[in-house]
């Protein structure tokens, strides 16, 4: 790879960032409503790329399934706390007819978004801080990732499934996410702990990113879409944030890791 082919998706990915952590970061800011909406928004707009990615012959079900999840995450913020594991989990099944050869993927994939979703406004509603948290978390991991990869190569991470991912990326999004939770450890209310935290949960957005682009091999895409330049499409964005966002819904129901947030 030249060195002008290496970094070409840059200055798109770039760009495009900036317009989505300015829009992000002012909907976790506003909180309630807003971030419901956002939140809505996105889950409806990724269960439509992974509808397009599995039944792209099914245009109808690509609508009505996105809809619906957005409807269905929307409702969250209204129903019993015994309601939601089956109401979210209920699209999934409803979705399992309009997806013909991919049945499986569907039923594993589908409930990461949902409940990687609900994990957000879970984390939210706690307060600011732990989202700011996680977000600095994964985007650091990213951004180390991506240059280190770039710069240093190496053995691949899991060529077969994510070609492009190598050991020396991996790592050094380890050691970015360490450094976020030192930060918050040293300014904030986190004991030491949350330095391991932090680097479970960028391993946990990395797996994320890594079952995105197995799914995406599978069924021989490049990305999920194209609405977002130099991205692909939101599950390209948000891959490694689902991962993340899960392990943080799952752990949070059995601990309290999190200060305040438990």
């Amino acid at each position: 790879m030249s060195g002008s082919s290496k970094w070409q998706d840059l200055a798109p990915r770039v760009g495009s960032a900036v317009v989505l952590v300015a829009v992000g970061g002012w909907a976790a800011w506003m909180g309630g409503t807003v971030f419901l909406a956002m939140i809505a928004a996105l889950t409806g707009l990724m269960i439509w790329e992974l509808m397009r990615m599995l039944a792209p012959e099914n245009g109808a079900a690509r609508i009505w399934m996105g809809l619906l999840c957005a409807g269905v995450m929307a409702m969250t913020a209204y129903l019993p706390g015994q309601a939601l594991l089956p109401v979210l989990l209920a699209p999934v099944l409803a979705g399992m007819s309009s997806v013909k050869d991919h049945k499986a993927i569907w039923l594993a994939y589908a409930p990461v978004i949902l409940l990687g979703a609900f994990g957000a406004l879970s984390l939210r509603a706690t307060g600011l801080t732990w989202v700011i948290w996680l977000v600095a978390v994964v985007a650091a991991s990213d951004i180390a990732g991506y240059f280190a990869g770039r710069m240093l190569g190496g053995p691949k991470f899991w060529p077969r499934v994510s070609p492009k991912k190598t050991w020396s990326g991996t790592v050094a999004g380890w050691i970015a996410a360490g450094l976020v939770g030192f930060g918050f450890m040293t300014y904030g209310a986190a004991g030491a702990a949350i330095v391991v935290v932090s680097v479970i949960m960028a391993f946990a957005g990395q797996l994320g990113d890594v079952a995105e682009s197995a799914v995406k091999r599978k069924v021989g895409v490049k990305d999920a879409s194209n609405l977002i330049p130099g991205h692909g499409g939101f599950l390209d964005r948000f891959d490694a944030m689902l991962g993340a966002l899960l392990l943080v819904l799952i752990v949070r129901m059995v601990t309290d890791f999190l200060p305040g947030a438990g």
